[in-house]
């Protein structure tokens, strides 16, 4: 049997058209914080880029694209075009050795994602 819900219902309180609802002046929000949070996670928002993050931050070194395409079910041109948007984003960086470039995840970055998602997540309560 259903539990049924008891709510309060509070009627408006009457105001001239045109008005706010809210009394008194009031800041304007600062939309940075949310823009920032929004573009990390449109970046962790493809599975490829995740399993990239994944597989770097297991290594906890330095991981060839070589060895990325090996385990990914995407080819070199998608594992490279998903790196460099993570380069470009600083999620990652790249080392040189030779003809190879070998990539690692910059922690510090990813403490600041974790920081920014984890408060705006909050102040959503």
């Amino acid at each position: 049997m259903a539990r049924a819900r008891s709510r309060l219902v509070v009627d408006p309180p009457e105001r001239a058209r045109g008005t706010r609802c809210a009394v008194g002046p009031r800041a304007p929000i600062d939309l940075e914080p949310f823009e920032r949070v929004s573009a990390d996670l449109e970046l962790l928002a493809h599975p490829v880029r995740l399993a990239i993050l994944a597989i770097l931050g297991r290594r906890g070194g330095e991981v060839c694209v070589c060895d990325l395409e090996g385990v990914l079910p995407v080819k070199q041109p998608t594992v490279s075009h998903h790196l460099r948007l993570l380069r470009e984003a600083g999620w990652i960086d790249t080392v040189r050795k030779g003809v190879w470039a070998y990539y690692f995840v910059r922690p510090e970055i990813v403490r600041g994602v974790r920081g920014r998602v984890g408060r705006v997540v909050e102040g959503l309560t």
